[in-house]
């Protein structure tokens, strides 16, 4: 099954310091964390027994990935290296 990609948004690219580094997968992955969070508020909101794993899911993973970013973020600022950021989302249109 071939997959077209529809559109592409280049969100991050650029080379940055440890600590701009930082910032920017701190900002993206709260404001990813905020989606799943108002997302699951919303599909719960009137019934407390709608199924929200998937966002509680998320969430956790996202916070999980941010810790990790948090220790390959020492190690790198202890280096005195920058570090290249290349982020674009490609998005398809789905049958």
């Amino acid at each position: 099954m071939s997959v077209m990609i529809n559109h592409k948004v280049n969100l991050v690219e650029g080379t940055f310091t440890p600590q701009e580094s930082l910032d920017i997968i701190n900002a993206l992955i709260k404001e990813k964390i905020n989606f799943h969070k108002l997302h699951r508020l919303s599909i719960a909101e009137g019934n407390l027994y709608e199924d929200t794993s998937y966002d509680d899911d998320r969430v956790a993973q996202l916070n999980e990935e941010r810790q990790s970013y948090r220790e390959f973020y020492k190690e790198i600022k202890q280096s005195g290296k920058k570090l290249r950021i290349k982020g674009t989302l490609e998005i398809e249109v789905l049958d």
